[in-house]
């Protein structure tokens, strides 16, 4: 009993060692920086304080003291001058350091952006507690357009990072048979540039917020709040984290697949995040650098998007969608990985038209850098623009096409298995089905210019990304729930949040399309009494919608508190991850797999294993 309890408190004690050195150097790093700017005004004859400039240098060093203090000078950055780092623990507390695993990396990223979607999630109960009543109920005016913009930004962080960070990190290496990332430890620092980015746009509220939506747009994003700031610095090293980590997934696919894992036999969900990372690598730059631009507008005095002064706030516009369109595939393409991967397992049939939806989402990913004008038809730009981008919009819809008549074709006489994954799965179809038909309506001139700026566009985006990644999101975490636990979850609690969830969603969602066709703007505190029984009816459907997730949380404690034991593959699938022990081990498979046929090969009698493994790699309850 001595040694337990004393083992308990050396975790205790040594679990936060490596976030409590990395507060205190970020903290140090700080202070030092805004001096060191006091220190160049007072020399160079400036008078007074300027916070924005102090906060910017201090937020630059303090990140770097952030990031030394947390591991990387101990596990990387000292091999740089020939000193020997320290290795990766293998305890408990590498859940809370800087460690090159990538299956630890992966919880670290999918449990630190549940939590932020749960905080989201809470945002948009209140959002919708206020929107009860045409007067509002909660918040004056200007604090629902900070709580609308951070419920907003912090749901596309979750959208953008989730499944790629958290599922797309474990997941990955054990589907093509590898051991590790290309880049462990760069793969690392992806993940920990992370945490600055949740304590930015929280401390922003401190600063007055920011009242300009996700989409930050100026003038308005260059004259408001110092919040404001605090968001910008937020974007610029979330964009850093996403470039690094789509670098490091496509390196790892190209070149780290084991033998026998030929192009054509790489999973559905590892294609995904494969298009998914190079619209990460190509596109997210766009992004941060029109965050860096309003920050010169701001503190340097320029006037990229200042009209009074020559700018042009319209680039801004243009520059944020070039990034932002494509960022919906970044979004939603693992989704539709997961969900076709799902369907195959649970319908026990190959998957259909593999090569197109493969060709599908790489479709995507070639024209999804020429769509993005059309969320600016009512913007002002020229006439002569709207045309080609509402062909371009349209033409996009076929790609994504092959992928929803692959969907239907694998569950086409398969044999459905409807357990939680499952139902999550065929949830996406139908969602996504709705958000695509009603993308159409967005996609034309004519149509576009009624609705823009309407109810009928948060029900249209809602659609696409929670009802097609979302709820492939939770479909994913139930699938391989097993896997990274060891533990099987309660079926009946995860039937109930699904359907919950789906009904909540759909009760909710739907009557936003209504609210759009009579006229209800979004990002707006007050509406209409004509439409005062409608919202009420939509938050009550939205409180529902939230309530779901109360039995996922408590199904996922008690799952890991006394969960039965999850044999290696529950649900007999063929692909790499099922065929190791659940967890898997620090090298993820005992020898290396060869793989031998394709990995949805099912009702073939002479189907052979997807991978042959030596005697000692082979797991005992795997399935074939």
């Amino acid at each position: 009993m001595a040694v337990a309890v004393a083992r308990q408190q050396t975790f205790g004690l040594s679990a936060f060692g490596s976030v409590f050195r990395g507060l205190t150097n970020a903290a140090a790093g700080f202070a030092l920086a805004v001096l060191g700017v006091a220190i160049v005004r007072w020399l160079s004859g400036h008078d007074g304080w300027d916070f924005d400039q102090a906060l910017i240098f201090g937020y630059i060093f303090g990140l770097i003291g952030w990031l030394m203090g947390v591991g990387l000078w101990s596990r990387w950055a000292k091999e740089w001058f020939g000193l020997e780092t320290t290795p990766d623990s293998r305890t408990p507390d590498r859940y809370f350091a800087f460690t090159t695993d990538h299956k630890v990396i992966g919880v670290q990223y999918l449990v630190t952006f549940l939590t932020l979607f749960m905080l989201a999630g809470a945002m948009a109960m209140l959002i919708r507690l206020h929107l009860i009543t045409p007067e509002g109920a909660v918040f004056s005016e200007a604090e629902y357009n900070r709580v609308m913009s951070m419920h907003g930004i912090i749901m596309v962080a979750v959208a953008v990072a989730s499944v790629i960070g958290g599922l797309g990190n474990y997941m990955v290496p054990l589907l093509i048979g590898s051991d590790d990332m290309a880049f462990p430890r760069l793969n690392a620092l992806s993940f920990w540039l992370v945490p600055p980015v949740a304590v930015l746009l929280l401390s922003a509220q401190a600063f007055g917020g920011w009242d300009s939506g996700w989409t930050s747009y100026p003038p308005l994003s260059t004259t408001n709040a110092t919040g404001q700031l605090f968001f910008c610095l937020a974007i610029i090293t979330f964009g850093l984290s996403s470039i690094l980590g789509g670098l490091n997934f496509l390196i790892t696919i190209i070149f780290m697949r084991a033998p026998g894992m030929s192009w054509t036999r790489i999973p559905i969900f590892v294609w995904a995040i494969f298009a998914a990372s190079w619209l990460a690598l190509t596109f997210t730059q766009f992004f941060a650098a029109a965050m860096f631009m309003v920050i010169l507008d701001r503190v340097a005095g320029t006037a990229f998007f200042r009209a009074d002064a020559g700018g042009d706030p319209l680039l801004y516009q243009h520059v944020f969608w070039f990034y932002s369109h494509p960022a919906v595939y970044i979004f939603v393409l693992p989704g539709f990985g997961i969900t076709l991967e799902i369907l195959a397992h649970f319908s026990r049939k190959p998957l259909f038209a593999y090569k197109w939806a493969v060709g599908g989402l790489m479709g995507i990913v070639m024209i999804a850098g020429l769509v993005w004008a059309h969320h600016m038809f009512v913007s002002g730009m020229s006439n002569n623009l709207l045309a080609p981008f509402l062909i371009v919009t349209e033409i996009i819809s076929i790609p994504t096409g092959l992928i929803f008549l692959s969907a239907l074709g694998t569950i086409w006489m398969g044999r459905l298995w409807l357990k939680p994954p499952m139902l999550f799965a065929l949830a996406v179809i139908f969602n996504f089905m709705i958000g695509g038909v009603t993308g159409i309506h967005l996609a034309d001139v004519p149509t576009d210019i009624s609705l823009s700026d309407t109810y009928f566009v948060v029900a249209h985006f809602h659609y696409t990304i929670i009802g097609g990644e979302i709820f492939a999101l939770f479909g994913a975490i139930y699938y391989w729930f097993p896997k990274i636990t060891g533990k099987m979850y309660d079926e009946g609690l995860a039937v109930v949040h699904f359907w919950l969830m789906f009904i909540g969603f759909n009760v909710a969602f739907l009557p936003m399309f209504w609210a759009g066709f009579d006229g209800m703007n979004r990002r707006v505190a007050a509406y209409t009494d004509n439409l005062a029984d409608l919202n009420a009816f939509i938050s009550a459907a939205s409180f529902v919608l939230g309530a779901s997730f109360l039995f996922f949380l408590a199904n996922m404690a008690i799952s890991l508190l006394s969960g039965e034991k999850a044999e290696a593959n529950p649900w007999h699938a063929r692909t790499l991850e099922w065929q190791t022990t659940s967890p898997p081990p620090i090298e993820n498979f005992a020898s290396t797999p060869v793989v031998v046929a394709g990995a949805y090969d099912y009702g073939s009698p002479s189907a052979q294993p997807h991978a042959m493994f030596s005697p000692a790699g082979a797991s005992d309850d795997a399935g074939s």
